[in-house]
């Protein structure tokens, strides 16, 4: 059987720098979003409301970056959605009030939607389906570690700039990203994408029609019921993750320093074992990492009410991270494996959307169940929510590694 080789570094400044950059333009306004919006008047309940319009901007932009992926091919949408980014961030410095404060952050969100898809979408044509969870995976490291990063940079800034230190960071970040972005090579698919779109040249013999997202949907509407259930039950454990370690972390008296160190070791794991859990994703399938990655969380999550202190929280934290970690980059994969092409961008349009549903609705019912009984019971909900996601994925996504997985060689 023939070995087929790939080296990732003839693509790791395009593919990666800019999602590394980007990732840093993000975490650094996430933590000042509430503050900013409180300096403009927001009271607490209008302050958390803006933190969840980056959400809202992506949820309702997945579709429409199709049209924007297909028309102008995944370079031109990473450059256009970083420089969209900040000038959002530049826009939020300068916010006169909370109203155009609130446009800002909802742009970001618009940006992320299309950045978001448009990296997705090359590196699943730029990179042979053998190396695709390695791949996709290192690509949810760098954004993970760019993340981790930001908030770091931010504080930097703003120990001479105040919270405007902060958007001035991301905003350059965010040029950085669409620059490097300029090294992103056009894969051929992506130039027949934007030739489609943009109708045949003079005397050729008209392209076919590209596909619609009504027509995606009802062609692969098998693979969103199933597996796409399954991915958003992915993104609703891994959203709700974020908020019960602080929440349980105040419930047993633990001060906002010793919360920050234990939730900032469980990130610190999360960034560690993205690669080898691509590797083992591309070797042996997608199962192998897929079904631990939220058994591993929803059992994290259920003994997380019975720890009552600094150690025990630490533990579970530690294992929230282990298990999100080796998931990095397994909604990307699974995306990437079940997309057609043509109708890429459409198909990961929609697999976005289901991606962010969960992100939005995961946290929700955190709070409802919370509310009702307490929150013990909603960290339960989300250890139930990983456990059945486990279940979905365990019994939907194909057995077998990708062929010839073992033949395979990185230089």
């Amino acid at each position: 059987m023939p070995k087929e080789t790939f080296s990732f570094k003839a693509i790791a400044v395009g593919a990666y720098g800019p999602s590394l950059l980007y990732g840093v333009a993000t975490g650094a306004i996430l933590p000042v979003i509430a503050l900013t919006a409180r300096d403009l008047g927001a009271d607490l309940a209008t302050a958390a409301l803006i933190i969840t319009l980056t959400g809202i901007g992506s949820l309702v932009t997945n579709v429409p970056a199709t049209l924007v992926a297909t028309r102008f091919g995944d370079r031109k949408s990473l450059i256009g959605a970083a420089l969209w980014g900040a000038a959002a961030m530049f826009l939020a410095l300068s916010a006169p009030n909370l109203a155009v404060f609130g446009a800002a952050i909802f742009m970001v969100g618009m940006s992320d939607a299309v950045f978001g898809l448009a990296r997705q979408s090359y590196l699943t044509e730029a990179v042979p389906i053998l190396f695709r969870a390695r791949a996709l995976s290192t690509l949810g490291g760098m954004t993970r570690i760019g993340v981790f990063i930001g908030p770091f940079a931010a504080a930097l800034a703003m120990s001479v700039l105040g919270l405007d230190g902060a958007y001035w960071v991301g905003g350059v970040a965010a040029i950085g990203a669409a620059i490097l972005s300029f090294a992103v090579p056009v894969p051929e698919a992506s130039q027949r994408r934007a030739s489609r779109a943009s109708g045949p040249a003079a005397g050729t013999a008209p392209l076919p029609s590209a596909p619609t997202v009504r027509s995606t949907l009802r062609s692969h509407s098998r693979i969103f019921l199933t597996v796409g259930i399954g991915v958003l039950l992915i993104a609703a454990v891994r959203a709700t993750r974020q908020a019960v370690l602080p929440l349980w972390a105040q419930s047993i008296g633990l001060d906002a320093a010793t919360t920050a160190l234990i939730y900032g070791l469980s990130g610190a794991i999360d960034m560690l074992v993205f690669y080898p859990a691509g590797r083992v994703m591309d070797l042996k399938g997608r199962r192998w990492v897929a079904v631990p990655c939220l058994l591993i969380m929803g059992t994290a999550l259920t003994v997380l009410p019975f720890t009552s202190s600094v150690t025990g929280l630490l533990l579970a934290a530690l294992l929230i991270g282990f298990g999100n970690g080796i998931g990095s980059g397994i909604v990307m994969t699974l995306g990437a494996d079940f997309s057609p092409s043509p109708g890429r961008p459409q198909f990961l349009g929609v697999w976005r959307l289901l991606s962010d549903i969960g992100t939005m609705s995961g946290p929700g019912l955190l709070a409802v169940m919370t509310a009702a009984v307490s929150l013990s019971v909603g960290i339960w909900a989300a250890a139930f929510l990983g456990f059945l996601g486990a279940f979905v994925l365990w019994f939907w996504i194909p057995r077998a590694a990708p062929p010839a997985a073992e033949a395979s060689r990185v230089r």
